[in-house]
């Protein structure tokens, strides 16, 4: 079989405080920006890698979720415990010093883990926690 990751999907509470996170703090590009009914959906990607994709979007708008449901969601997300990511960069340091920086909200600072890698964690401003591995 010959499969791919071609887009994951991050819930946001507010879509231009994470547009600015992903586009301005992460760096990523902007590869389509859809409205509909007061909602939002902004696909985000890294720069080289049109394959790959991560769509910001409601999470009111899943259908089937409750009322009780969307506020479990809610409070887990800003626990940063409903969603994660993990990313990769050539220069941990590097990447960890820009975020820090820009005011990201930092997890952890870059730490080599017993499990064999080297990253750190911030939340984006959703609340979704974000791991970064320095690339072996």
């Amino acid at each position: 079989m010959d499969i791919t990751i071609h887009s994951t999907f991050l819930p946001h509470t507010d879509p231009e405080v994470s547009l600015a996170f992903y586009r301005d703090t992460l760096g990523f590009e902007v590869r389509n920006d859809v409205g509909y009914n007061g909602m939002r959906w902004i696909t985000v990607g890294p720069v080289g890698q049109p394959g790959t994709s991560i769509v910001l979007y409601p999470p009111g708008a899943t259908p089937g979720v409750t009322d009780d449901e969307r506020r479990t969601i809610t409070e887990m997300m800003a626990k940063g415990t409903f969603a994660m990511l993990l990313l990769a960069t050539k220069d941990l340091d590097a990447t960890f010093d820009r975020l820090q920086s820009r005011d990201a909200e930092i997890v952890q600072e870059p730490t080599d883990q017993p499990y064999g890698v080297r990253d750190c964690g911030v939340r984006d401003p959703a609340g979704n926690m974000i791991r970064i591995q320095q690339a072996r």
